[in-house]
């Protein structure tokens, strides 16, 4: 049965937040049903609205973080702000900021502070690297945090790092703030307590760099990175394909390498081949092996490929472009896309990427700035300073 309450609803978030990870983390708990309340800097905001105005006269990071929001315009810093400040979290089940380094312990908003004066709230600071690490002083971006994490060095060719286009570690760190708040949310229904929670980016980077990491804790030595081949896995690659495409083909064990040659390239001498028998083994011979497959590839359509690989039970993929991706097929023929409210009017927003199934999901608006203040300020019964 449908049902149009979402799991958290009655749950109120208060947020100090600006750029993605913050913002990303209130979006999910927003779309999963909370009340979020943006507070923004009087006249300016986040800084994110102004990055360009590329999806109708809005910013596309803003967009894309901020729907289901109510933007509060609140000057934090201002002494005749305090009572409305404190009357905003005295209501505040979730309270979480991504301020710059230092700020929020000046202001009273880091997570320690709330959670002493409230002691049923859960309060989460997301920082670049930590309270008390040697670096927390630092600012710390996206890229930046990547670079120092080893995340850039394990992604391009060797001698050419790169930017990853995902911006992983403020999405990831925005992702376990909210695996940490509904943790938390759990603990506090049985205990009653709330909880400071402390999430770093270059934690989570680090977690992410996974089984890479390990390899070098253990051995002392970085893979090289090989661009759309993986530093570990073969054949697990892209290839030219006739009609001038690239198509990605990966085994992850010896049972597809077999389909790979015996039922997709039609080449039983390689299946057979003693010196390809293992992964370990045909990750040093992957010159050899992907000029074999290129060579194959070359001769097909991408489409035909892909449509041979599933009869196959092979893993395949046509390497996309952006604004194909945006085109794909998957979503619209699910359905991905909907309009949300904004102060241009109606814009494109992606569907959650997960699905309740008791519940619709929540689209509701993209917040002008300040755009709920005189609303909200008149619940707390307090007086626009």
């Amino acid at each position: 049965m449908e049902t149009t309450t979402l799991p958290l609803d009655g749950i109120t978030v208060v947020a100090f937040e600006q750029a993605v990870s913050a913002p990303y983390a209130t979006r999910m708990l927003a779309d999963l049903g909370a009340r979020v309340i943006k507070v923004e800097r009087p006249g300016v905001g986040d800084f994110t609205r102004h990055f360009d105005r590329d999806a109708g006269g809005l910013a596309t990071h803003f967009v894309w973080l901020n729907r289901n929001k109510e933007s509060v315009a609140l000057d934090v810093k201002d002494p005749a702000s305090r009572p409305a400040l404190e009357a905003l979290l005295d209501r505040a089940d979730i309270v979480i900021q991504n301020l710059a380094p230092g700020a929020a312990e000046r202001l009273g908003l880091d997570a320690e502070a709330l959670v002493a004066a409230r002691p049923g709230q859960i309060a989460i600071d997301i920082s670049g690297y930590g309270h008390d690490g040697p670096n927390r002083h630092r600012r710390a971006y996206d890229l930046l945090v990547q670079a120092e994490a080893g995340s850039c060095a394990s992604t391009g060719w060797p001698g050419r790092p790169a930017r990853p286009a995902i911006p992983s570690a403020d999405v990831g760190s925005g992702l376990m703030a909210v695996v940490a708040a509904l943790a938390a949310l759990r603990d506090r229904e049985r205990h009653g307590r709330g909880a400071p929670i402390h999430v770093n980016m270059f934690d989570v980077t680090t977690d992410f760099l996974g089984f890479a990491l390990l390899h070098a804790h253990y051995t002392g030595q970085e893979r090289v990175p090989h661009g759309m081949s993986s530093p570990t896995v073969a054949p697990y690659s892209a290839y030219p394909t006739r009609d001038g495409r690239q198509v990605v083909l990966g085994t992850t064990n010896d049972g597809e390498w077999q389909r790979l040659t015996r039922d997709l390239l039609d080449r039983a001498d390689l299946a057979e081949e003693p010196a390809y028998a293992t992964n370990e083994q045909r990750w040093h011979h992957t010159d050899v092996i992907d000029a074999e497959i290129a060579r194959w590839t070359s001769a097909h359509d991408a489409q035909d490929i892909c449509d041979r690989a599933d009869a196959a039970g092979i893993g395949s993929a046509i390497l996309r472009s952006v604004p194909e991706a945006a085109r794909h097929r998957e979503l619209e023929e699910r359905g991905r896309w909907a309009d949300v409210p904004s102060p241009v009017g109606p814009v494109a927003s992606l569907l959650p990427p997960f699905d309740l199934g008791s519940a619709p999901a929540r689209l509701d608006g993209v917040p002008g700035l300040g755009e709920h203040t005189e609303k909200i300020l008149a619940e707390l019964g307090v007086e626009h300073a």
